[in-house]
């Protein structure tokens, strides 16, 4: 037996017996390590880390311990009997193919059957939403419309008119199309610049799009990316086409996902407008760039003054509009799983081990922040002119140094989002698309912040609810 499942410190010879390859082939792809570099880590033979892989031999206990430490997996990850997928490269919609190595795409599908694996776990606890897209987006229909068409009937079937899309993500996510977050600057790789692009899969039994942290600090091209990649699932489903050919009908499919022609072109001015550009794309959430495109693309200026367009765009400052800022374009899905499972009891170390997996990984492929350090008061030690004060006095010195007690208010805004605000704090500490959102970051943050008082409150300021919360309620306050 290799012990409790649960168990990250499962019994290495155990796991011998029981040695899947696959695991091991995956934990070292997700590491973008060669075998030559593995074995120089382990001790054995670059030919042995192969026949592991291959499944001709299986390692002895004190191997398997030297790889869990050098892929930093527990032992047990490498253990049958969970639910594995596996994602070929030629089943995901990379871009940029001839800027990225195959060490690179092998990481990023590895990463993908991770992804799979943490939401298959947890969609045995919590309902996620059915996946929801047009008869025609699937691998056997021959009858797939053009990109334009196409984003057209994906708008209708979503019920979402012809009005901006607000909370992009969140809509896709709420259509059952799992969304992650993919960065190639993995630990101690922290110089390395991605050189993968937001991609897409439809070989798992829910789609998924990975997006990459790279244009956090730009929104409006995060969220092309994301219609983009959308695109490539209801047209392409697996499909084969030329990159240039299927890269371009996902770039038609997401301009007109975005700023439906219709209504666009009697938007978009007859003349270079920087001013007007600037309102339209804050209305419609695209880039300036983008809507110079589109203002060619539905032949509202001429390609000469578009060209010019752009050099003078590429003059001007740029300012940043990071993805924390917008709720919903950030990926959710995973992390209310996890908000809701720890409310039942079953926190994020809980669902790593049942995993084999760390914590922190979890964390990072649910988009959850590491934990930061908390802070404690030192006692007083001999000597200290404190030590010699009343404890009364001390009492209140204590309270004056920690402040008013702990407390975030959940409350609806204007505009129908909700935000998590610290009470007399100048900004929300979080904006979320719903309530239910709102209170699962609020928890977060109590739980990673030594509990405190948690209140949801109508947009008058009436109190609706509240509830106390403890130390430690979060998952990411756990160490791991």
């Amino acid at each position: 037996m290799i012990g409790d499942p649960r168990s990250q410190s499962a019994d290495p010879a155990g796991v011998a017996r029981l040695f899947d390859p696959a695991r091991l082939t995956q934990a070292r792809r997700i590491n973008k390590m060669s075998k030559t570099e593995l074995h120089r880590k382990v001790g054995v033979s670059a030919a042995a880390i192969g026949q592991y892989e291959r499944g001709e031999v299986r390692p002895r206990a004190e191997t398997v311990t030297a790889l869990a430490d050098a892929l930093r997996v527990p032992p047990g990850f490498f253990a049958l009997g969970r639910p594995r997928a596996q994602v070929d490269i030629a089943e995901a919609s990379f871009r940029r193919l001839r800027s990225t190595s195959v060490a690179q795409q092998q990481q990023a599908t590895a990463y993908v059957e991770q992804a799979w694996e943490l939401a298959c776990y947890l969609e045995e606890s919590v309902e996620f939403p059915e996946v929801d897209l047009p008869e025609w987006a699937s691998a056997d229909s021959a009858d797939v419309p053009d990109p334009v068409t196409a984003a057209q009937a994906v708008r209708r079937h979503w019920s979402l008119g012809s009005e901006p899309i607000r909370h992009l993500v969140y809509q896709i996510e709420q259509h059952g199309i799992l969304t992650v977050f993919f960065s190639m600057k993995q630990d101690d790789n922290l110089d390395e610049k991605s050189r993968i692009d937001a991609f897409s899969t439809t070989a798992l039994p829910r789609p998924m799009i990975v997006l990459t942290p790279d244009k956090a600090n730009d929104v409006m091209r995060h969220r092309f990316s994301a219609a983009h990649e959308l695109g490539h699932i209801v047209l392409h489903h697996g499909r084969q086409g030329t990159d240039s050919q299927v890269e371009r009908q996902a770039d038609m499919f997401a301009a007109e996902f975005l700023t439906p022609r219709d209504v666009i072109a009697n938007e978009l001015p007859k003349r270079i407008n920087f001013n007007r550009y600037e309102q339209i794309s804050q209305r419609w959430g695209v880039s300036v760039a983008s809507l110079l495109y589109r203002s060619r693309e539905l032949d509202l200026l001429s390609e000469s003054t578009v060209r010019r367009g752009y050099i003078t765009l590429n003059s001007l400052p740029r300012r940043s509009m990071p993805i924390r800022d917008f709720p919903g374009e950030r990926p959710e899905l995973l992390k209310s799983a996890i908000n809701l499972l720890d409310g039942a009891g079953v926190n994020l170390v809980q669902i790593a081990a049942d995993l084999q997996m760390t914590p922190r990984h979890v964390r990072r492929l649910a988009d959850i922040d590491d934990p930061q350090p908390k802070l404690t008061l030192v006692p007083n030690q001999p000597g200290d002119p404190n030590s010699a004060l009343p404890h009364e006095f001390m009492q209140k010195k204590e309270k004056n140094i920690m402040g008013k007690p702990n407390k975030r208010v959940v409350q609806q805004r204007d505009d129908g989002d909700w935000e998590v605000r610290k009470p007399g704090a100048a900004r929300a500490s979080a904006v979320t698309p719903t309530q239910a959102d709102g209170i699962g970051r609020a928890r977060t943050i109590l739980g990673n912040d030594g509990g405190g008082e948690l209140q949801v409150r109508s947009k008058k300021g009436t109190i609706r609810a509240q509830d106390t919360i403890d130390p430690g309620n979060d998952p990411r306050t756990s160490k791991g």
